[in-house]
Protein backbone atom coordinates (compact mmCIF):
# COMPACT_ATOMS: atom_id res chain seq x y z
CA UNK A 1 0.00 0.00 0.00
CA UNK A 2 1.06 3.60 -1.10
CA UNK A 3 1.95 6.24 1.99
CA UNK A 4 -0.35 8.63 0.98
CA UNK A 5 -3.17 5.53 1.12
CA UNK A 6 -1.89 5.09 4.56
CA UNK A 7 -2.52 8.13 5.81
CA UNK A 8 -5.91 8.85 4.23
CA UNK A 9 -7.18 5.41 5.86
CA UNK A 10 -5.61 6.35 9.35
CA UNK A 11 -7.37 9.88 9.41
CA UNK A 12 -10.37 8.13 8.18
CA UNK A 13 -10.41 5.80 10.80
CA UNK A 14 -9.69 8.27 13.56
CA UNK A 15 -12.62 10.62 11.99
CA UNK A 16 -15.44 7.54 12.19
CA UNK A 17 -13.70 6.81 16.29
CA UNK A 18 -14.23 10.70 16.44
CA UNK A 19 -17.18 10.70 15.42
CA UNK A 20 -18.59 7.24 17.16
CA UNK A 21 -17.61 8.69 20.80
CA UNK A 22 -19.03 12.43 20.29
CA UNK A 23 -22.18 10.58 19.47
CA UNK A 24 -22.03 7.93 22.89
CA UNK A 25 -21.06 11.11 24.79
CA UNK A 26 -23.03 13.23 23.41
CA UNK A 27 -24.77 13.92 27.23
CA UNK A 28 -21.31 14.31 28.59
CA UNK A 29 -20.58 17.56 26.47
CA UNK A 30 -17.28 16.82 24.87
CA UNK A 31 -15.01 19.39 23.70
CA UNK A 32 -12.28 17.74 22.08
CA UNK A 33 -11.09 14.05 21.19
CA UNK A 34 -7.21 13.01 20.86
CA UNK A 35 -6.45 9.88 19.39
CA UNK A 36 -2.43 8.90 19.68
CA UNK A 37 -1.53 5.29 18.25
CA UNK A 38 1.36 3.89 19.72
CA UNK A 39 3.47 0.34 19.44
CA UNK A 40 1.68 -0.75 22.59
CA UNK A 41 -1.77 1.09 23.17
CA UNK A 42 -4.34 3.27 21.56
CA UNK A 43 -4.55 6.66 23.61
CA UNK A 44 -7.62 8.35 23.77
CA UNK A 45 -7.85 11.64 25.56
CA UNK A 46 -10.98 13.04 25.55
CA UNK A 47 -11.88 16.75 26.86
CA UNK A 48 -15.69 16.72 28.39
CA UNK A 49 -17.83 19.35 30.70
CA UNK A 50 -18.85 16.19 32.79
CA UNK A 51 -16.36 13.57 33.04
CA UNK A 52 -18.65 11.84 35.94
CA UNK A 53 -20.68 10.57 33.09
CA UNK A 54 -17.40 9.17 30.87
CA UNK A 55 -16.47 7.42 33.62
CA UNK A 56 -19.43 5.50 34.94
CA UNK A 57 -20.07 3.86 37.75
CA UNK A 58 -16.33 2.06 38.80
CA UNK A 59 -15.16 2.76 35.59
CA UNK A 60 -18.40 0.94 33.71
CA UNK A 61 -19.20 3.12 30.71
CA UNK A 62 -15.59 3.46 30.25
CA UNK A 63 -14.69 -0.38 29.85
CA UNK A 64 -17.89 -1.14 27.71
CA UNK A 65 -16.69 1.78 25.48
CA UNK A 66 -13.13 0.00 25.13
CA UNK A 67 -14.86 -3.25 24.17
CA UNK A 68 -17.18 -1.40 21.80
CA UNK A 69 -13.91 0.13 20.17
CA UNK A 70 -12.07 -3.33 19.86
CA UNK A 71 -15.00 -4.80 18.29
CA UNK A 72 -15.96 -2.16 15.80
CA UNK A 73 -13.12 -0.83 14.77
CA UNK A 74 -10.44 -3.67 15.62
CA UNK A 75 -8.26 -1.25 17.85
CA UNK A 76 -5.41 -2.87 20.00
CA UNK A 77 -5.69 -2.15 23.47
CA UNK A 78 -7.52 1.20 23.60
CA UNK A 79 -6.85 3.12 26.47
CA UNK A 80 -9.01 6.22 27.26
CA UNK A 81 -8.07 9.45 29.63
CA UNK A 82 -11.15 11.46 30.66
CA UNK A 83 -9.98 14.82 31.23
CA UNK A 84 -12.37 18.07 32.67
CA UNK A 85 -13.01 21.46 30.75
CA UNK A 86 -10.82 24.05 32.64
CA UNK A 87 -13.53 26.87 32.15
CA UNK A 88 -16.92 25.68 29.88
CA UNK A 89 -17.97 29.44 29.20
CA UNK A 90 -14.43 29.84 27.47
CA UNK A 91 -14.84 26.85 25.00
CA UNK A 92 -16.58 27.73 21.66
CA UNK A 93 -17.45 23.99 20.99
CA UNK A 94 -19.25 23.71 24.33
CA UNK A 95 -20.92 27.12 23.82
CA UNK A 96 -21.83 26.72 20.21
CA UNK A 97 -23.72 23.28 21.33
CA UNK A 98 -25.26 25.26 24.57
CA UNK A 99 -26.73 27.95 21.90
CA UNK A 100 -28.02 25.24 19.77
CA UNK A 101 -29.39 23.30 22.21
CA UNK A 102 -31.04 26.19 24.12
CA UNK A 103 -32.84 27.65 20.12
CA UNK A 104 -33.75 23.31 19.47
CA UNK A 105 -35.49 23.21 23.21
CA UNK A 106 -37.19 27.16 22.44
CA UNK A 107 -36.91 29.33 19.52
CA UNK A 108 -35.41 32.41 20.57
CA UNK A 109 -32.48 32.23 18.65
CA UNK A 110 -31.64 36.21 20.17
CA UNK A 111 -31.94 35.79 23.68
CA UNK A 112 -29.84 32.91 23.77
CA UNK A 113 -27.07 34.23 22.03
CA UNK A 114 -27.09 37.34 23.84
CA UNK A 115 -27.02 35.28 27.20
CA UNK A 116 -24.00 33.39 26.19
CA UNK A 117 -22.00 36.36 24.52
CA UNK A 118 -22.65 37.66 28.23
CA UNK A 119 -21.66 34.62 29.92
CA UNK A 120 -18.64 34.26 28.05
CA UNK A 121 -17.31 38.05 28.49
CA UNK A 122 -17.64 37.35 32.26
CA UNK A 123 -15.26 34.78 32.11
CA UNK A 124 -12.75 36.95 31.16
CA UNK A 125 -12.57 36.55 27.29
CA UNK A 126 -10.96 39.55 25.34
CA UNK A 127 -13.73 38.81 22.80
CA UNK A 128 -16.42 36.82 21.32
CA UNK A 129 -18.82 36.53 18.25
CA UNK A 130 -21.64 34.10 17.64
CA UNK A 131 -23.52 33.80 14.18
CA UNK A 132 -26.74 31.58 14.07
CA UNK A 133 -28.03 30.90 10.62
CA UNK A 134 -30.96 28.91 8.84
CA UNK A 135 -34.37 28.93 9.14
CA UNK A 136 -34.80 30.25 12.74
CA UNK A 137 -38.23 32.04 12.15
CA UNK A 138 -40.47 28.61 11.13
CA UNK A 139 -41.34 26.56 8.54
CA UNK A 140 -42.41 28.25 5.48
CA UNK A 141 -39.75 31.52 6.73
CA UNK A 142 -36.74 32.51 4.91
CA UNK A 143 -33.29 31.52 5.85
CA UNK A 144 -32.02 34.15 8.07
CA UNK A 145 -28.39 34.97 10.12
CA UNK A 146 -27.92 36.95 12.75
CA UNK A 147 -24.92 37.99 14.66
CA UNK A 148 -23.55 39.61 18.03
CA UNK A 149 -20.16 40.37 19.40
CA UNK A 150 -18.27 41.69 21.92
CA UNK A 151 -15.04 43.04 22.67
CA UNK A 152 -11.59 42.81 20.51
CA UNK A 153 -11.68 39.87 17.79
CA UNK A 154 -9.91 38.88 14.96
CA UNK A 155 -10.62 37.82 11.24
CA UNK A 156 -7.73 36.67 9.52
CA UNK A 157 -4.13 36.44 9.24
CA UNK A 158 -2.35 33.87 11.31
CA UNK A 159 -3.17 35.82 14.36
CA UNK A 160 -6.69 33.75 13.83
CA UNK A 161 -4.71 30.69 15.06
CA UNK A 162 -5.47 32.24 18.67
CA UNK A 163 -8.82 32.58 18.40
CA UNK A 164 -11.19 29.15 19.53
CA UNK A 165 -13.65 28.01 16.72
CA UNK A 166 -16.73 25.98 17.61
CA UNK A 167 -19.86 24.83 16.01
CA UNK A 168 -22.77 22.77 15.95
CA UNK A 169 -26.03 21.93 13.87
CA UNK A 170 -29.05 22.28 15.35
CA UNK A 171 -31.86 20.52 13.99
CA UNK A 172 -35.36 22.01 14.28
CA UNK A 173 -38.41 21.41 12.10
CA UNK A 174 -38.19 23.27 9.67
CA UNK A 175 -34.53 22.73 8.54
CA UNK A 176 -31.00 23.15 9.99
CA UNK A 177 -29.72 25.89 11.88
CA UNK A 178 -25.76 25.80 11.98
CA UNK A 179 -24.42 27.63 15.19
CA UNK A 180 -20.50 29.39 15.40
CA UNK A 181 -18.87 30.91 17.86
CA UNK A 182 -15.43 32.88 17.48
CA UNK A 183 -13.87 32.99 21.35
CA UNK A 184 -10.47 35.30 22.30
CA UNK A 185 -9.35 33.65 25.55
CA UNK A 186 -7.86 36.25 27.99
CA UNK A 187 -3.58 36.90 28.17
CA UNK A 188 -3.82 36.64 24.49
CA UNK A 189 -1.33 39.27 22.75
CA UNK A 190 -1.87 40.05 19.57
CA UNK A 191 1.31 41.44 17.52
CA UNK A 192 -0.86 44.98 16.38
CA UNK A 193 -1.53 45.33 20.51
CA UNK A 194 1.42 45.47 21.40
CA UNK A 195 3.10 48.99 23.18
CA UNK A 196 6.92 50.14 23.92
CA UNK A 197 7.25 50.69 28.02
CA UNK A 198 6.48 53.46 29.47
CA UNK A 199 9.36 53.90 31.75
CA UNK A 200 11.90 54.52 28.46
CA UNK A 201 14.22 57.25 30.39
CA UNK A 202 14.51 55.03 33.64
CA UNK A 203 15.37 52.10 31.50
CA UNK A 204 18.09 54.38 30.01
CA UNK A 205 19.31 56.19 33.40
CA UNK A 206 19.58 52.12 34.57
CA UNK A 207 21.52 51.55 31.62
CA UNK A 208 23.97 54.29 31.86
CA UNK A 209 24.29 53.71 35.93
CA UNK A 210 25.63 50.04 35.24
CA UNK A 211 28.48 51.34 32.65
CA UNK A 212 32.22 50.64 34.28
CA UNK A 213 33.58 53.64 36.22
CA UNK A 214 36.87 53.54 34.44
CA UNK A 215 35.24 54.45 30.86
CA UNK A 216 35.73 58.27 31.35
CA UNK A 217 39.30 57.38 32.51
CA UNK A 218 40.25 54.83 29.72
CA UNK A 219 39.07 57.59 27.11
CA UNK A 220 41.19 60.36 28.76
CA UNK A 221 44.40 58.11 28.30
CA UNK A 222 43.79 57.46 24.87
CA UNK A 223 43.40 61.21 24.60
CA UNK A 224 46.40 61.66 26.05
CA UNK A 225 48.85 59.06 23.93
CA UNK A 226 46.99 60.33 21.10
CA UNK A 227 48.54 63.76 21.69
CA UNK A 228 52.02 62.20 22.66
CA UNK A 229 51.95 60.38 19.67
CA UNK A 230 51.53 63.33 17.68
CA UNK A 231 54.45 65.61 19.68
CA UNK A 232 56.86 62.15 18.74
CA UNK A 233 55.61 63.12 15.03
CA UNK A 234 56.29 66.53 14.74
CA UNK A 235 59.62 66.06 16.32
CA UNK A 236 61.06 63.58 13.81
CA UNK A 237 59.84 65.69 11.35
CA UNK A 238 61.59 69.12 12.41
CA UNK A 239 64.99 66.68 13.03
CA UNK A 240 64.60 65.13 9.05
CA UNK A 241 64.09 69.21 7.98
CA UNK A 242 67.63 69.90 9.95
CA UNK A 243 69.13 67.24 8.38
CA UNK A 244 69.09 68.06 4.74
CA UNK A 245 72.02 70.06 3.19
CA UNK A 246 71.75 73.37 2.22
CA UNK A 247 72.13 74.69 -1.52
CA UNK A 248 74.88 76.02 -2.82
CA UNK A 249 74.51 79.20 -4.27
CA UNK A 250 75.60 80.12 -7.48
CA UNK A 251 78.10 83.60 -7.84
CA UNK A 252 77.79 85.61 -10.12
CA UNK A 253 80.71 87.26 -11.76
CA UNK A 254 80.78 91.23 -12.43
CA UNK A 255 83.14 93.08 -14.85
CA UNK A 256 84.01 95.29 -11.56
CA UNK A 257 85.11 92.86 -8.80
CA UNK A 258 87.58 91.28 -12.11
CA UNK A 259 88.78 94.55 -12.57
CA UNK A 260 89.19 95.34 -9.17
CA UNK A 261 90.85 91.63 -8.63
CA UNK A 262 93.27 92.44 -11.46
Amino acid sequence: MAIEKKFIKKALSDLQIAGFLEKELERAGVSTIEIQKTPIATRITITVRRPGLVVGKKGKTIKDLCDELTRRFGMENPQIEVVEVANASLDAKLMAERVGKSIEMRPQAKAAMRISLREIMEAGAIGAEIRVAGKIVGKGGKAKAFKVKAGYIKKSGDMMNSVRVGTYVARLKAGCVGITVKIVPPNTMFADQYSAPDNVAAAQAEAEAELPPEAPAEESAVEQKMEEIKAVEGESKEEAGAKKKPKKKKVEKHGDSEKASS
